[in-house]
């Protein structure tokens, strides 16, 4: 019963870090339980995405991630941009 909570507070600490680093709460809070020390480091080693520079898509003019190689909202095929849009706040906020 111990590892199980132990289990849970890991797999929290792991979603509350990737929630603010912009990515998904459930993924990580899943990564944290699973392998509860190495799912919390990992979360904190990986890369903020509110940082990632983002691009316009030329079909439904949605903004996207610069790495996203397939529009979220139209599914249009996005080709190597020529324009990057930095996010608000730039690179040191």
């Amino acid at each position: 019963m111990a590892y199980v909570v132990l289990m849970l507070c890991f797999g929290l600490a792991a979603a509350i870090i990737g929630k603010i680093k912009g990515s998904s709460f459930f993924i990580w809070f899943a990564i944290g339980f699973v392998v509860p020390v190495l799912g919390m480091v990992a979360a904190m080693l990986y890369r903020y995405e509110r940082h990632d520079l983002r691009r316009r898509c030329d079909e439904c003019g949605a903004i996207v991630s610069v790495t996203n190689q397939v529009c979220t909202r139209c599914g249009a095929d996005l080709d190597f941009p020529s324009e990057r849009l930095v996010p608000r706040g730039g690179f040191g906020t």
